[in-house]
């Protein structure tokens, strides 16, 4: 609804107020739920709008928020939504807006029954349908056919739980676990193998037990993409583009603070971050670095029992969780993407070790920037050849795996959208 991150602005604001766990839960998923179906929230409101375009944005805001809660939630009743909305922009000293918010929400409660939805086969259908722009909905279609492209487009994570695991170097599974019992926290298995799924946690992240290094926050599906590269302890390995570090760390740990993990990124700040999780982790592998991955480095040929490029993208696989990507990402922005894809593997690809392992990967459900990319890749480079993922990857993901890689997908598979494509150099 603006141009800061929905969880960054979040996370700022119940930092500087005094909301009780509760009041925060149901902010957060009023933001959420707007952010989900903005497009649609939209397309309800505009019989009710004139001259959007010169409308104040904070007072759009208000509205759409204020029409999420009446069309998609029923904890707050209609003339409380509308009273809320009126007092909102009244505090913002929009007295004279305060008669058409009243308005416009009153005749949206009026009128709800009567919206004429697209339907299928409308122009307009997948877009106002699943709030998406109407070039992602038929790039998803094309790439994934119509039932599972719809199906991705519909999806929407039922859980809403944390992925933690455990710190492999400080922790013991039974540590671990006798941790977790202490803990006010629900907790149970995840797919991949050392995840937990967390529920009922607020402020995970100011945890002592976090604090102190006994686990980190990480997603099953970059989970995943570690297990692919098999690290194993003395190993030397780069992780291309690392920030924040979650899949540095648990390489790091993996290979039981032994051997080197490179990790680099663009920008310092971003560095700054991989060094923070590796000294709270107690990791002293890591060789965090400010570094363009796209520019080759001549002293690092060849050098790499392995090389991770988790590639910047689309970001399309984790809409679910981060409904605002959906209202950033562009056509051109996708295609600038796939231009640095292709770049980023050319530089990095020349680092591994004839034997040695590649892994690319994406928190993409795109094809240009996931099969379609890899297939050029190994066209340009037939040094390198598709195998097959290790077993620490569970059976059913990678049953899912096709002749150029992996594609999760989180309506089939229960975790983020990630692709990852597992190369051996000859």
């Amino acid at each position: 609804m603006d141009d800061a991150y929905a969880q960054l602005s979040l996370d700022e604001m119940f930092q500087t107020t005094s909301l009780s766990p509760a009041d925060r839960r149901l902010a957060a998923r009023l933001v959420y739920t707007t952010l989900e179906n903005l497009t649609k929230i939209d397309f309800a409101l505009a019989p009710f709008l004139h001259d959007v375009d010169a409308l104040d944005p904070r007072v759009r805001n208000v509205l759409r928020l204020s029409a999420a809660q009446m069309l998609m939630m029923d904890r707050v009743p209609d003339f409380a939504a509308v009273s809320e909305a009126v007092d909102i922009v009244r505090g913002m000293d929009l007295e004279n807006l305060t008669g058409m918010t009243n308005g416009v929400l009153r005749s949206l409660a009026r009128g709800r029954d009567e919206i004429a939805w697209p339907k299928p086969g409308d122009p307009d259908y997948l877009s106002v349908t699943y709030s998406v722009p109407a070039w992602l909905g038929e790039t998803i279609i094309s790439d994934h056919g119509p039932e599972t492209g719809e199906a991705i487009l519909a999806y929407r994570n039922p859980d809403r739980a944390i992925t933690i695991r455990r710190n492999e170097v400080l922790t013991t599974e039974a540590a671990f676990s006798q941790m977790l019992e202490k803990k006010v926290w629900d907790a149970k298995p995840g797919i991949v193998p050392g995840a937990v799924l967390v529920k009922n946690a607020p402020d995970i992240g100011r945890d002592a037990d976090y604090l102190a290094g006994q686990f980190s926050i990480h997603s099953e599906g970059s989970m995943v993409c570690v297990l692919a590269m098999d690290v194993k302890p003395g190993m030397q390995v780069l992780d291309a583009c690392a920030a924040p570090g979650g899949k540095t760390c648990m390489m790091a740990e993996r290979m039981q603070n032994t051997g080197r993990v490179h990790a680099w990124d663009l920008h310092e700040h971003r560095v700054a971050l991989i060094q923070a999780q590796a000294e709270r982790l107690r990791l002293y592998n890591v060789r965090p670095a400010m570094r363009d991955a796209t520019v080759y480095r001549e002293q690092f040929d060849a050098v790499m029992d392995a090389v991770l490029l988790d590639a910047p993208c689309s970001g399309t696989g984790v809409m679910d969780n981060k409904p605002d990507i959906k209202h950033r990402v562009t056509s051109e922005g996708v295609a600038a993407l796939v231009k640095l894809q292709e770049d980023l593997l050319e530089a990095v690809s020349r680092y591994v070790k004839p034997g040695g392992t590649l892994v690319y990967s994406t928190c993409s459900v795109l094809r240009d920037e996931n099969d379609r990319q890899i297939e050029r890749f190994l066209e340009r480079h037939p040094e390198y050849s598709i195998i097959e993922l290790p077993a620490a990857i569970p059976e059913a993901l990678r049953a899912q795996a096709g002749p150029l890689g992996l594609q999760l997908l989180p309506h089939r598979d229960g975790v983020e959208g990630f692709y990852v494509a597992r190369m051996k150099r000859a």
